[in-house]
């Protein structure tokens, strides 16, 4: 019979393991024991990823295929040496998070279903100056390895000839992660300008392979994803394994070893091992601290040149100077355009303050996207639909609606039956035409599917249909 609790030492501790046979990963078996052993194996890496930092809780009650759910407030149920910090997010809610500094602290989380870690990026000492800016690289679909790895060579020049250290890692999914330590005495605000501005100059330099686009009908190749540095938004850590069918980890490389990594080599099964005979490569991380002001000049010039403020996550009111929070194929010209963009901020922010988003503020990742960017469109209005009432916004892309479910293999299932209809238009579609987006509902995420019909012949281009899957998440059976 399985043991229904273990008990393991870390940190000078006896920290409680329940359901430790429990399978995380069905096809590797890796079990709840399991993960514990692999955090303990890398734990000065781990910790170090997540020290003094607070953090989401993504829980994987059901394993690394089921699906999560995000918990802000630490447990009320909780030893007494597990720390928490109080976080105050932009719908005005309060959170205390919790806070991990040591190895048990570490295996105590694990034990509440959390496969991957996602800390904020600022200390519990300062909740309001972060100390790291992020880069994380997300390749549009249809985008190969190598050329993620030629962007994230331009991220770490312009990174570099700003004066600051660039500390690459794989991201365990798709993408690539670069993180650089500053000094803590710049607002979120600045950091994230700091992004843009650096999201930008990579395009620039790399104009062919990277894009600092936010709305994915306009993305090609890798898009550098600043708004992972606005408030709230987190990334999972070094080391943290992902919740992929092969338990892939989010690993910490040296830059001798980025041209010719392979993502699928470091797994729950491989890292322990490199981590005893290299150690960390991000040891000595703490010790390069460097300025912002570089890359803050960068900003002043573009915004000297006219460029506006990019935009910014839909649940964050419109800022000054932010360029039409809308998406291209819905914007319309003059005054319009910037009447829709407000309501688009509008309608995210009312559904902040109803406290639908209060569970899922700080989910970032690199699935984050345009994802709940359509805020001000009607209920059940497709993407991509054709004129409606007046005011109403219209397309000038040719997108259409496939699914919008509750889980992502739900809404692939929808992809498939619709190309089952329609087998003689999905040849023309490139990768980069199925957007897929993680859409954030009240603790759990949700997909939709949209289709962008730009290279099918105009005659021959499907008119928007009944919805393959129909999900409300904001409905009664909403999530």
């Amino acid at each position: 019979m399985p043991a229904a609790k273990t008990v393991v030492e870390a940190a000078g501790r006896e920290v409680p393991v329940s359901n430790p046979d429990k399978v995380f990963f069905p096809r590797t078996g890796h079990t709840k024991i399991d993960l514990v052993r692999y955090y303990l194996a890398v734990a000065d890496g781990a910790v170090r990823g997540v020290d003094r930092r607070p953090m989401a809780l993504k829980r994987f009650v059901n394993g690394a295929e089921g699906e999560p759910f995000f918990q802000k407030r630490a447990p009320d149920s909780r030893p007494d040496w597990i720390e928490t910090v109080e976080l105050r997010f932009p719908s005005g809610r309060t959170a205390s998070e919790v806070v991990v500094q040591d190895a048990a602290q570490l295996v105590w989380v694990i034990n509440l279903g959390c496969i991957d870690l996602n800390p904020h990026p600022v200390r519990a000492a300062d909740l309001d100056h972060p100390d790291e800016l992020r880069v994380d690289l997300d390749p549009v679909p249809g985008v190969e390895w190598p050329q993620i790895m030629d962007v994230a060579m331009v991220a770490k020049a312009v990174l570099e000839d700003s004066g600051l250290t660039a500390w690459p890692k794989t991201s365990g999914s798709r993408g690539f992660h670069i993180y650089t330590r500053i000094e803590p005495r710049w607002p979120f605000t600045d950091v994230r300008r700091a992004a843009v501005a650096l999201a930008r100059e990579v395009e620039r330099r790399a104009p062919d392979i990277a894009t600092s686009k936010w709305w994915k009908e306009e993305r090609h190749g890798v898009f550098v994803d600043y708004n992972q540095n606005a408030k709230d938004r987190t990334i999972a850590s070094a080391y943290s394994i992902r919740p992929l069918p092969d338990a892939r980890v989010s690993t910490p490389l040296s830059w001798d070893e980025v041209p010719g990594c392979d993502p699928a080599a470091f797994t729950i099964g491989t890292v322990p091992a490199r981590y005893g005979e290299i150690g960390d490569p991000w040891a000595e991380m703490d010790a390069a601290v460097g300025s912002l002001e570089g890359l803050l000049g960068l900003a002043g010039r573009d915004e000297a040149s006219g460029l506006p403020d990019a935009p910014w996550p839909p649940h964050f009111a419109r800022q000054a100077g932010e360029e039409p929070r809308v998406q291209p194929s819905k914007r319309r010209t003059g005054d319009g355009g910037r009447a829709a963009a407000e309501g688009a901020a509008r309608g995210a922010a009312a559904r902040s303050s109803a406290g639908k988003g209060d569970e899922s503020e700080a989910a970032g990742g690199e699935e984050g996207g345009d994802a709940g960017a359509e805020a001000a469109a009607a209920p059940g209005q497709a993407s991509g639909s054709g004129s409606g009432p007046a005011g109403r916004r219209q397309s000038r892309m040719p997108l259409i609606e496939v699914a919008r479910a509750a889980t992502k293999a739900e809404a692939m299932a929808g992809l498939e039956r619709w190309k089952r209809r329609h087998a003689d238009i999905w040849p023309h579609l490139a990768p980069a035409d199925v957007l897929v987006d993680s859409m954030r509902g009240r603790s759990y995420s949700w997909t939709r599917i949209r289709l962008n019909l730009q290279h099918v012949p105009e005659g021959e281009r499907p008119s928007q249909e009944p919805l393959e899957v129909d999900y409300d998440p904001w409905g009664p059976g909403g999530r």
